[in-house]
């Protein structure tokens, strides 16, 4: 047989005819798949992987796919090359077996080009369809909506939808998702909840589906209710910021927070919601009282530990996964209307780290307790001087951080006016029991507000000078306590070379505030600590603030973790593989899995996460 002849529909023209089918039909990517390795498999082998051929009799000879002048053109290469066959006039067994090798290659292509067709003409309807239903608020279909929710924060991926989706109300959502799920499993759509689009790495993008814009959602407006267990009702499209101000108007609070507050309440509670305020009251998943949710089937369901538990612990922490948030309950205490922010410095990880657990259980001691890295920086505490006061000038003065590697703790003393001499005195008998290094302590007082909203300030700057919307390639792990001396002489002293280019946080938290039926995946150890790396790139550099550099510094950390089995998870987690999600969800996969079968069980919800694949039935 000539191998020429075989070459025409094993190789390079079988494989493109068949990526084109799958990069133009996400819902055909199963079966691409599952023909590619059909047909690149030996003549031996062929069999094993091929369906019986008789599958394809009545398809291939309907008058729909003998009219597809696509099936007439992929035609003549074959029915060319079997023309020549025809003139051996002996031609053995092994080649009438090759021959109909050839021939059900052909049926195969043809059929999934004729899939293609199908698919199209099911897709093309899809947007009349979602036009057609009765919302207050409304779809685009506009490039330049569906460009900007391709894009987020990390500004690294950029997945388009098929539309967006301006929800007014929460049947606007509840309507949208039970429309896609009565389509079935033969849709491709897709549907991705996105907040104020700090996402990092795609997680809200749904690549030819529907991206709901959670922040045009519009519920009664907050609700603060005042008394011995203060709470707040909010839409799961508000942002942090707007519920501080809001809540302050009646002398409260939310007690947990993230670093940035613009962020949507839907956004944080789907991840963890961690900041310096976790030691003592958990992260924002464990301040909410109620949620409401639209799962994957539409349903809108109230729910809090009493009232459908399951759901709501799920959700929480849940990566989107169960159900999109559009209401919850935050729970609130008196707000503080100053702080007193301190930093100082260390030279020593151990008495570091040592304080920083010393002070998350000393009763009456701080409010918020935070730390990060600093390795081979000069001027430091120059730098800090237009927001710091030194304690000692002169000392601060003759102080270099040149070339060495240091620690800072940050802490944060909430007060109100009237508590200020008070207040110094406890905050002055707290630092005296701490061993940082005498010079270099800073401290200042600045508002409640100020404090909490530090974050956008230098946002605000990066902004101004081109910076912000720049690739930021971060990496958030949870490090038990017990590794957390051999994570940092590795990493700190080998891996990362310079913080230039973004801070790292390190601060520990204590596990008893956690609620371990949430979602949220920790190390087993009582107390861990997050270790942030949170690097911006610069756009065209090869240098250590490029891209390619800090994702390979990345790929080192989690290599060297994985290696050395130090029992790090990562928090705002990305994985592409189901093994790694296993892995990561380790013995609570199960559970994981189960709640997804239940509340969205074609698995439409959160494509962007990879978790799970959206099941597509082409019968």
């Amino acid at each position: 047989m000539d191998k020429r002849t075989t070459k025409n529909l094993s190789d390079s023209s079988v494989l493109k005819i068949l990526s084109n089918i799958s990069s133009n039909n996400s819902g055909a990517v199963v079966v691409v798949q599952h023909c590619i390795r059909m047909l690149t498999q030996p003549p031996t082998n062929f069999y094993k992987f091929c369906p019986n051929p008789l599958l394809f009799r009545h398809f291939i000879t309907s008058p729909f796919c003998l009219c597809s002048p696509f099936v007439i053109k992929l035609l003549h290469p074959l029915t060319t090359n079997m023309s020549s066959y025809r003139k051996m006039r002996y031609p053995s067994f092994s080649l009438f077996r090759e021959y109909n090798i050839l021939f059900i290659r052909g049926l195969m292509i043809l059929f999934l080009s004729c899939l293609t067709i199908r698919l199209n003409f099911c897709i093309s309807s899809i947007p009349s369809s979602l036009k057609a239903l009765p919302l207050k608020g409304h779809f685009s279909f506009e490039e330049a909506d569906l460009k900007h929710v391709a894009r987020d924060f990390g500004n690294r991926y950029q997945s388009h939808p098929m539309a967006v989706l301006h929800p007014k109300s929460v049947s606007d959502i509840a309507d949208t998702i039970k429309h896609i799920w009565n389509l079935g499993p033969s849709s491709q759509l897709t549907v991705a909840a996105r907040g104020h689009g700090h996402s990092l790495q795609g997680q809200a993008q749904s690549h030819g589906g529907v991206v709901i814009n959670m922040e045009s959602l519009s519920v009664p407006e907050m609700q603060v209710y005042t008394g011995e267990s203060p709470y707040v009702d909010v839409s799961g499209g508000e942002l942090w910021i707007n519920i501080l101000h809001e809540t302050l108007k009646y002398g409260l609070t939310p007690r947990s927070w993230t670093d940035y507050l613009h962020l949507t309440v839907g956004g944080t509670l789907s991840n963890g919601g961690v900041s310096g305020q976790a030691f003592r009251h958990g992260p924002q998943i464990s301040n909410v009282q109620k949620l409401e949710i639209v799962t994957g089937t539409g349903e809108v369901v109230n729910c809090s530990e009493e009232q459908n538990g399951d759901l709501f612990h799920g959700v929480l922490g849940g990566l989107g996964q169960f159900g999109i948030i559009t209401k919850a309950r935050i729970v609130l205490e008196p707000a503080p209307t100053m702080v007193k922010w301190i930093r100082v410095l260390y030279a020593d990880f151990t008495a570091f780290t040592r304080d920083q657990e010393k002070l998350i259980f000393a009763k009456k001691a701080f409010d918020y307790v935070e730390g990060f890295v600093i390795i081979n920086r000069t001027g430091l505490l120059n730098n800090w001087r237009s927001s710091f006061n030194p304690q000692n000038p002169v000392q601060a003065i003759k102080f270099k951080s040149d070339g060495r590697t240091l620690f800072c703790l940050e802490l944060g003393k909430y007060y109100n006016l009237e508590e200020t001499l008070v207040v110094n005195q406890e905050v002055e008998k707290h630092l005296s029991h701490l061993n940082h290094i005498p010079s270099t302590l800073f401290q200042t007082e600045v508002t409640y507000v100020d404090f909490l909203d530090r974050v956008h300030i230098s946002e605000v700057k990066l902004r101004s000078k081109g910076l912000w919307d720049v690739p930021h390639p971060w990496l958030n792990l949870f490090i038990p306590k017990t590794k957390i001396h051999h994570f940092a002489e590795v990493v700190f002293g080998n891996i990362v070379t310079e913080t230039s280019n973004g801070p790292v946080l390190i601060y520990p938290v204590n596990k008893s505030k956690w609620d371990n039926r949430t979602s949220v995946v920790m190390p087993e150890e009582d107390i861990f600590y997050l270790v942030a790396f949170l690097a911006s790139a610069v756009p065209s550099s090869n240098g250590p603030d490029g891209l390619e550099n800090i994702l390979n510094q990345n790929k080192k950390i989690l290599e060297y973790c994985e290696r050395s089995h130090l029992g790090v998870k990562q928090y705002l987690p990305h994985y592409t593989t189901e093994e790694a999600w296993r892995l990561h969800f380790g013995s609570q996969w199960q559970i994981f899995q189960q709640r997804k079968s239940v509340y969205d069980p074609l698995a439409m919800l959160a494509p962007g996460q990879q978790i799970f694949q959206k099941s597509i039935n082409f019968s």
